[in-house]
């Protein structure tokens, strides 16, 4: 790929020729951890049950790329919260949980021009469950932790969403709504986004890890997920 070039202060562009249109794409993708919400959810977890820094330190490990096996790492960090109990999670969500700036007024363009939303999350159930109804979401997929007597075993139910999952997440819901690839836009900031913003036509870094912002065809380094919109122009313009 071509070099990044700042187009704008904190934004930058390879490989495509803005303004894009909105209504060209059909369905935008979006990791949930640091890129939808301001958190990442199991560090959080882990911070009120005081397994934060040995939790963190894996987190940021596997995001930078150096842990190669996603699913060793979310092993690693679950395998440390098994006993928590469920409402610490609550808390978590209720209490921590807050939407990226701009991210409402991006899925409202987005959901505006026609585009299916999916979230597709290394992280939990317990909170994509929530925020897709609650932001209107068409798809949400993640992973089920398992609990038994009201707390976690440190295990998930069924298979684990790792980076292959995500991109094979995105294949399918194009396969459903009949999309093209090129017509995906997929968000995300860490190592195991990359399958699915290779797979994508647009590939947009928010406040990303350096393998992921030297990748994508579009890094948000400052400002909120709506710069996006600076970018990819959409039909209608709200007053």
């Amino acid at each position: 790929m071509p070099h990044l070039r700042e187009i704008a202060p904190g934004l930058f562009v390879q490989g495509v020729n803005p303004p894009l249109r909105m209504a060209d794409f059909r369905l935008i993708a979006f990791d949930m951890d640091s890129t939808l919400i301001n958190i990442e959810c199991v560090d959080e977890i882990a911070d009120i049950v005081g397994k934060g820094p040995a939790v963190a330190a894996i987190t940021d490990a596997a995001m930078r790329g150096e842990i190669g096996d996603y699913k060793e790492s979310l092993a690693r960090r679950l395998a440390l919260l098994a006993g928590t109990p469920v409402s610490v999670l609550q808390r978590v969500y209720e209490h921590r949980l807050r939407l990226n700036h701009g991210a409402l007024e991006l899925l409202a363009y987005a959901r505006w021009d026609g585009l299916k939303i999916l979230l597709v999350s290394g992280g939990f159930t317990y909170f994509t469950d929530r925020l897709k109804p609650r932001l209107g979401l068409d798809y949400a997929r993640s992973n089920e932790l398992e609990i038994e007597d009201g707390a976690l075993t440190g295990r998930i139910v069924g298979g684990i969403i790792d980076g292959q999952a995500k991109r094979d997440a995105v294949a399918q819901a194009c396969l459903e709504i009949g999309c093209s690839h090129e017509q995906v836009i997929a968000v995300g900031d860490g190592a195991n986004d990359l399958p699915m913003m290779q797979l994508a036509g647009l590939s947009v870094a928010y406040r990303a890890k350096p393998k992921v912002r030297e990748y994508a065809n579009v890094s948000i380094d400052t400002g909120g997920l709506n710069r996006l919109l600076e970018l990819v122009v959409p039909s209608v313009a709200y007053a």
